[in-house]
């Protein structure tokens, strides 16, 4: 691809990455994000030959940057417990448009084919789930952490930063002490 070929298909994932979380994956049509973007059809086509690869493409994308950073922060020194503050810090510092990527993924993925969904599903939890899985899976045999289910565990990290993941919540990125709240909640609990 060329330069300008390569800034149209970014041009073309970051407005309808803007669009599904704002109107869906069902309620979104090619030609809405081609108008969008001020491109033909046919052009769109060219990039992405129907919108379950454009919609994959996006969730492709995220997934991406998320192993990234989970791979940098596992790489880096520290407890598990400071990859886990690191990690939420990382996703839930984003702004809320890019965390959404996540909820988008979650609520929309029934709408793919089933091939798609079990590509989707075994890319997720080797890029993702598997990795956070693995932070929490060490702390315990470290003997930072109590002995869950290390799966279960990340799981329940995850429901407490869901409703994190919708950008009705906050259009910025969440204040500091909000995100290490988040944190001491997990890891603490509640209970004196």
């Amino acid at each position: 691809m060329t330069t300008s070929e390569t800034g149209v298909r970014e041009e073309i994932l970051a407005t309808a990455m803007r669009m599904f979380i704002q109107q869906g994956y069902h309620g979104l049509a090619m030609r809405q994000i081609s108008e969008a973007v001020g491109v033909s059809k046919a052009a769109l086509y060219y990039y992405f030959k129907d919108k379950e690869e454009l919609f994959l493409a996006i969730l492709n994308a995220y997934l991406n940057e998320i192993e990234a950073s989970i791979d940098a922060i596992r790489a880096g020194a520290g407890s598990s417990t400071d990859q886990l503050r690191q990690f939420v810090e990382s996703v839930l510092g984003q702004p809320a448009e890019q965390r959404a990527i996540i909820r988008l993924a979650s609520q929309e993925m029934s709408q793919l084919s089933a091939v798609s969904r079990r590509q989707f599903d075994k890319l997720y939890r080797e890029k993702f789930i598997g990795k956070l899985t693995a932070i929490l899976q060490e702390g315990m045999e470290r003997g930072e952490f109590r002995t869950f289910d290390a799966e279960v565990a990340t799981w329940s990290l995850l429901g407490i930063m869901y409703p994190y993941f919708y950008p009705a919540h906050s259009s910025r990125p969440l204040a500091p002490e909000t995100i290490q709240e988040i944190v001491n909640i997990y890891l603490n609990g509640v209970t004196r």
